[in-house]
C-alpha cells in the first residue's frame, strides 16, 4: 500500500474519532470538510469559525505564537447552558425556589474573564465569589448587578469586612460565609461599629467525600468549615446576641471537578439536612449554597474517571434540584435558593492555547551493516546476532537479550575496552533491533507485558513554542489531562507517534501522557513536518485555572491573548489584543532593574571597546541587540 493510498483513506471522521473531539468538544469544537479544527457556540452550522482562519489572522497581524485564545460568545454559552439547565429542571420538577449561580473568582482571576461573567451572567442574576480581599474589591469594580449573590469566602480581616458592609450599605446582596469559629466576633463587631445588618452564612464540613484530584477539599478533615459542634455554637452566639435573624445562607464544599454524580448527590442529601435543622433551630436561612464540584469531561469518556464525568449538566442541575427538594418536602420546609460556585465548567470551554512546532527528533531506523568486522568486541557481535534473527515467535527473547547486550556494551565502554565509534555502531545495531520489534508486535494477539508500551520508547519528539508551566500548569503538577490536537491538516494521516516538548530547560516540560476514551495514551498521532510550513497544535479547554496558577519557569511569560467574537455569519471580530510579557516584564517580576541592567551592560560593552576586542561600531550594534532582547516576546520569534 502506498502512501497516497493511505492519504486518501484517511477521513475527518477518523480523525474525530482519533482525537475524540465530538466527545470532549461541548458542542462547541468540530472538524471541517477542509480538515480544520471549527468552533461554533451557536446551533447554526454555518455558524462555525475554522482556527486555521484565526490563527493566519492573528499572524497577519503581528501577533506572534504562543497566543491563548478566548471566545466570548462560548463564555456566554456555558452560562446560559447552565442556569438554563437549571430553570428547566426546576420547572420540570415543581421547585418553589430558584437557581442564582456565582463564579469563583479564583477559577480565573483575569480582568477580561471577571467582566465578561458579569455582564453576560446579569440577566440570569448570575454573581461573583470571593475569597480574598484583592478579589472583593476586584468584584466590586464590576458587579453591576444587586439582585446577584456576592459569596465572601475565606479568612477575613477587618478591612476586608468593612469593604463588605459597605457593599451591603450599597444595597449589594453580600454575604460573609464564616469558615472558622473566630471569624463571628469580628463580623458582628464590624457590623455594629458601621451600622449595618450583615448577612452571615456559615460553611459546614459534610461527611460526605468525592472522588478526584481534590477529594481532601470535603470530609471532615477538610481543611475550611466548621463541624457539627462548632456550628451549633455559631447557631447559640447569635441567639444569645439577638441576631440569629442575620443568619441566612448554609455554604460547603465537596471539591473541583467531582467526577461521579453518585457523589454529589449524597453531599447535597447530607447538607440539605443540615440546613433543614438550622431551619428548626429559628435561623431565616434562605439560601443553600452547594459550592462547586460540576466537572468538565476532559476525556470525552464520560465515566467517573478524574478527567471526566459520568453525567451531563442537565443530569447534574436535575439531581442537586431534586435532592434539595426531597429534603425540604420530607421537613415541610420552604425551598432554598439554590446557589453553586460552578467556575471550571463556565470558563474550561472559553480559552484555547495555540502555539506552533519549532523542530522534531524523528526515530528513524539505523542501516545495520549485514556483517561486522572481526576486531569488534564479543558482545556486539552478539547483539547483532539478534537483530538477524527477530520473528514474531521470539520478540520477548530478543527483546532481553538485546537489553542485555547493550548494558554489557556500555559497561564495556565505561571501563575503556571499547571505542565511541564502536559504541554509536552497537547504538544503531540496538535501535534498529527495537525498531523491528515494535514492528512486530503489531502482528501479535497476545503481546508480552515488557512489550506492550514499547512504542513510546522510539516515539518523536515534538519541540513546541510554550511553556508547560507557565500555560498548563496542572498537566506537570496534578497530570491533569488536556485535550490536545492539530487544527489543520486533518484529513491527512498522522502518521508519527509523538509526545511534545516545550521549549523551558526542564525535562518536565513535556507532555507524554494524553487523552483517550478508554485509558491514557503515552503518545499522540501527529503529522510530519512540511518544509517551510508552519504546523499549529491546540490545547483545549485550557481556561480554568491554568493562567492564574502559570509561573515563570525560565522566565517566560504571560503568552499574547486575543479576544475574539464569533457571529452567526460564520465571520469573526477580533475584540481586545493584550500583548504576552516583554523580557523587560519578566525581569521586573524577579526584581531586577532594567535600567540598572542597560547601565551595567553598557559599561561592559565600552570597556570591551577600550581593550580593543570590539569596535565603538560594534558596541552600537551589541547594545541595540540587547536593548530589542529587552523589549521581545519571551517566547521564540522567527
Amino acid at each position: 500500500m502506498n502512501k497516497v493510498e493511505l492519504l486518501d483513506r484517511w477521513t475527518k471522521e477518523k480523525s474525530e474519532d482519533l482525537y475524540g473531539i465530538k466527545s470532549w468538544g461541548g458542542r462547541y469544537f468540530s472538524i471541517s470538510d477542509q480538515g480544520e479544527v471549527m468552533i461554533n457556540p451557536y446551533k447554526e452550522s454555518e455558524s462555525a469559525v475554522s482556527l486555521m482562519e484565526i490563527t493566519n489572522g492573528v499572524k497577519d497581524r503581528g501577533i506572534d505564537m504562543p497566543v491563548l485564545l478566548r471566545f466570548e460568545n462560548v463564555l456566554d454559552a456555558q452560562i446560559a447552558y447552565l442556569n438554563d439547565s437549571f430553570n428547566s429542571a426546576i420547572q420540570t420538577l415543581g421547585y418553589k425556589g430558584s437557581y442564582q449561580g456565582v463564579y469563583p473568582i479564583k477559577v480565573n482571576q483575569q480582568q477580561q474573564v471577571v467582566h465578561e461573567v458579569a455582564k453576560f451572567g446579569q440577566r440570569y442574576h448570575h454573581g461573583l465569589e470571593v475569597g480574598s480581599k484583592p478579589e472583593l474589591i476586584a468584584a466590586l469594580s464590576e458587579m453591576k448587578d444587586k439582585e446577584s449573590c456576592l459569596i465572601c469566602n475565606g479568612y477575613k480581616d477587618e478591612e476586608f469586612i468593612d469593604i463588605g458592609m459597605y457593599a451591603i450599605k450599597m444595597g449589594f446582596k453580600c454575604f460573609f460565609v464564616i469558615e472558622i469559629p473566630g471569624e463571628l466576633d469580628l463580623i458582628l463587631e464590624r457590623a455594629k461599629a458601621l451600622n449595618v445588618t450583615p448577612n452571615i452564612g456559615i460553611r459546614i464540613k459534610l461527611s460526605s467525600k468525592a472522588g478526584g484530584h481534590w477529594t481532601e477539599s470535603g470530609g471532615d478533615r477538610s481543611i475550611f468549615g466548621l463541624n457539627m459542634s462548632q456550628t451549633i455554637e455559631i447557631v447559640d452566639i447569635l441567639k444569645k446576641r439577638g441576631m440569629l435573624d442575620t443568619l441566612k445562607l448554609m455554604h460547603y464544599h465537596l471539591g473541583s471537578q467531582v467526577p461521579n454524580i453518585r457523589d454529589i448527590r449524597t453531599a447535597v442529601r447530607e447538607a440539605a439536612r443540615v440546613y433543614a435543622e438550622l431551619i428548626k433551630e429559628g435561623a431565616p436561612m434562605g439560601y443553600l449554597d452547594l459550592g462547586g464540584g460540576l466537572a468538565v469531561d476532559y476525556d470525552g469518556s464520560n465515566t467517573n474517571y478524574t478527567n471526566s464525568s459520568n453525567y451531563s449538566v442537565e443530569e447534574y442541575c436535575s439531581d442537586v434540584v431534586e435532592a434539595v427538594m426531597s429534603v425540604m418536602d420530607d421537613g415541610e420546609i420552604e425551598h432554598p435558593v439554590i446557589i453553586t460556585e460552578s467556575g471550571r465548567a463556565l470558563v474550561a470551554y472559553y480559552s484555547v492555547l495555540l502555539f506552533n512546532v519549532l523542530d522534531v527528533a524523528t526515530f528513524e531506523e539505523h542501516e545495520v551493516p549485514e556483517t561486522l568486522g572481526q576486531e569488534l568486541a564479543e558482545p556486539i557481535h552478539s547483539l547483532h546476532e539478534v537483530n538477524k534473527n527477530i520473528t514474531t515467535r521470539n520478540l520477548q527473547e530478543c527483546y532481553n537479550d538485546a537489553l542485555y547486550y547493550r548494558d554489557n556494551i556500555r559497561d564495556m565502554f565505561n571501563h575503556g575496552h571499547i571505542s565511541l565509534r564502536d559504541k554509536a555502531l552497537a547504538e544503531k545495531i540496538f535501535w534498529n533491533t527495537i525498531y523491528q520489534i515494535v514492528q512486530k508486535k503489531r502482528k501479535l494477539k497476545f503481546v508480552p507485558s515488557e512489550l506492550v508500551d514499547l512504542e513510546n520508547v522510539i516515539a518523536d519528539i515534538y519541540y513546541c513554542n510554550f511553556s508547560v508551566f507557565q500555560s498548563i500548569p496542572d498537566c506537570w503538577a496534578i497530570d491533569q489531562l488536556f485535550p490536545v490536537m492539530p487544527i489543520h491538516r486533518l484529513l491527512e494521516l498522522p502518521s508519527r507517534n509523538s509526545v511534545i516538548a516545550d521549549i523551558t530547560c526542564d525535562c518536565d516540560g513535556k507532555i507524554n501522557k494524553f487523552i483517550d476514551r478508554s485509558d491514557v495514551k503515552n503518545t499522540l498521532p501527529l503529522h510530519p513536518l512540511l518544509e517551510k510550513k508552519d504546523y499549529y497544535l491546540g490545547i483545549f479547554l485550557v481556561g480554568a485555572y491554568q493562567e492564574t496558577l502559570g509561573d515563570l519557569h525560565n522566565l517566560f511569560g504571560d503568552t499574547n491573548v486575543v479576544s475574539i467574537r464569533l457571529n452567526k455569519d460564520g465571520s469573526h471580530d477580533i475584540i481586545n489584543e493584550i500583548h504576552g510579557d516583554s523580557v523587560d516584564d519578566v525581569l521586573g517580576y524577579v526584581e531586577y532593574d532594567t535600567n540598572e541592567m542597560r547601565t551595567n551592560y553598557r559599561k561592559t560593552a565600552e570597556d570591551a571597546v577600550k581593550k580593543g576586542l570590539i569596535t565603538a561600531k560594534e558596541r552600537r550594534e551589541i547594545m541595540s541587540s540587547y536593548e530589542n532582547g529587552l523589549r521581545g516576546y519571551t517566547y521564540y520569534e522567527r
